[in-house]
């Protein structure tokens, strides 16, 4: 948390950046999504550069090339859709659970990036976000979901992957891309100023055809797998 505020207080200078965020954000007129990708990017970078946050990215070679797909990453903070947005060139999207969305600078970041908001306890909406997330998708988008639903001071260790993240994905037929994040925690989690580095690893893409006919649950169960042996080889001494 104290790092956090250290960002704050370093960009107090920069504060004009949030309400241009709210201003592109609402005239999809003037700016492509490309332009505000491109803004929410620098965004990231002066916080990171701030809170003296650097983020190594591999795997980028495993994303596909063209077309819509969504990111299925493990979950251990605040900082963990900010450094896969920053290793990820392409605009993205993520979507977030609606209560935490509104707050200053992070409605208008999510407004930004064009992300969705989930209300975990309206099944009605969640059916309907699920329903637009498959069409944009199809349409050529690219999303960051948390399969785990939330993080819990988990640190490097992964959670159970809730199979019902990813109906969105086999309703839109799209590749699915795990994605192992590590020491992401460290970035806001912890009470320190010290210099701290992330990991972004990019696994590769699994295609419609690998789990098609797959039911959720195991599908759930395969990219959690995936993404807690490329944890384990990272973190593994040379």
């Amino acid at each position: 948390m104290i790092r956090f505020l250290q960002v704050i207080i370093w960009n107090l200078p920069r504060l004009y950046m949030i309400p241009k965020m709210a201003y592109k954000a609402k005239h999809t007129e003037k700016y492509t999504e490309e332009e505000c990708y491109k803004y929410a990017r620098l965004a990231i970078r002066r916080m990171m550069r701030a809170g003296h946050i650097s983020t190594k990215r591999y795997g980028v070679e495993n994303l596909p090339s063209e077309g819509g797909y969504m990111m299925f990453p493990n979950h251990q903070g605040k900082y963990d859709a900010l450094g896969i947005m920053y290793a990820h060139e392409k605009p993205c999207s993520v979507v977030i659970d609606d209560a935490k969305s509104h707050g200053l600078l992070v409605k208008q970041f999510i407004d930004l990036v064009k992300g969705k908001r989930m209300m975990k306890d309206n099944l009605k909406q969640s059916v309907m976000i699920i329903k637009e997330l498959a069409e944009d998708t199809k349409r050529g988008r690219k999303f960051i979901i948390f399969p785990e639903g939330g993080y819990y001071r988990n640190h490097n260790t992964v959670g159970i992957f809730k199979p019902g993240s990813f109906k969105s994905a086999v309703k839109a037929r799209v590749p699915i891309v795990p994605v192992a994040l590590i020491d992401s925690y460290k970035a806001f989690e912890e009470w320190s100023l010290k210099p701290v580095e992330t990991q972004v690893h990019f696994l590769k893409a699994i295609s419609y055809e690998e789990y098609k006919g797959m039911s959720t649950t195991e599908i759930a169960d395969m990219v959690r797998e995936k993404i807690v042996g490329k944890i384990s080889e990272a973190l593994s001494p040379a």
